[in-house]
């Protein structure tokens, strides 16, 4: 009887054990970036996935490397990443009417090669930007230390090029 109380053990044994390890595979021992994938309409999915074919390999110097979950709606640039999110919802702060009008200190003045955007500073150092009057509202987070202008002007280009202007839905 205690062959088979053995056997019924090991054989139990076995599938915890390939659970562990598929578990321990699945984790993340890396530090990639993860992003929040944004659930936008179909008009502004379709600007987005236009965007993430134009987007620049470099990034203020940084060569592309995509959060995770992988999406056509999100992409990044160095660690600690550089995250773009295509598709976002507008930002309650472009209500405020000084923001509007470019009176506020959060509003980029003249935007950044024809790219206007908001500018929100974040808790840990870094920055938030967000497109204003586009087609669909696409957001850049800065982490702290790097050229915020710099990030502006390598992704300028290829959000005129997919996003036109105008007023997102």
């Amino acid at each position: 009887m205690n062959v088979f109380r053995h056997r019924h053990t090991s054989v139990l044994g076995l599938p915890a054990l390939v659970l562990l390890i598929t578990a321990a595979g699945c984790s993340s021992a890396d530090d990639s970036a993860s992003a929040a994938v944004p659930s936008p309409g179909a008009t502004a999915t379709r600007l987005c996935q236009n965007l993430d074919k134009v987007l620049p390999a470099k990034v203020d110097g940084e060569s592309r490397e995509d959060p995770s979950p992988a999406s056509a709606l999100t992409a990044g640039w160095g660690d600690p990443a550089i995250i773009l999110r295509c598709g976002v919802v507008r930002p309650p702060k472009m209500s405020d009417p000084k923001v509007a009008e470019g009176r506020d200190a959060d509003a980029v003045a003249g935007g950044v090669d024809g790219v206007r955007w908001l500018m929100e500073e974040q808790g840990d150092g870094g920055y938030r930007f967000t497109t204003a009057l586009r087609r669909a509202y696409v957001e850049v987070t800065v982490p702290e230390g790097r050229d915020t202008s710099g990030v502006l002007i390598d992704l300028a280009s290829a959000i005129k090029k997919a996003i036109p202007g105008g007023i997102a839905d």
